[in-house]
């Protein structure tokens, strides 16, 4: 269950009337899919983004975002989390969801 419902309403605001926008739960959190591809997901520590491979490096050097890590460690490629210090402000939030949802327009349509 997603603990931040109001980062989860901020989120839907944001991505509201974006075409091929949905929002699915899964691995406990809330994910926005764009044309079924994953883009960022609430998460009780912060913001899950999904930033791609070729992105996470200059991601992971900026302020209050850490590696993604799933059970047992795994850190999947192209994936960040960026904690609730990262996302004080609206143009933060704005600039990292956007991010996300940008990368999974790269993407094929599922």
């Amino acid at each position: 269950m997603v603990r931040d419902e109001g980062l989860a309403t901020q989120v839907r605001e944001l991505v509201a009337g974006d075409p091929g926008v949905d929002e699915r739960r899964m691995f406990g959190s809330l994910i926005f899919m764009v044309d079924g591809n994953m883009a960022c997901g609430v998460r009780d520590d912060g913001l899950l983004v999904r930033v791609g491979k070729e992105a996470t490096e200059a991601a992971l050097a900026e302020p209050h975002v850490t590696p993604f890590e799933m059970g047992g460690g795994r850190r999947p490629g192209g994936w960040v989390v960026v904690g609730p210090a990262g996302l004080a402000s609206e143009a933060a939030l704005r600039d990292w969801v956007g991010r996300g949802v940008a990368y999974a327009r790269t993407l094929p349509a599922k």
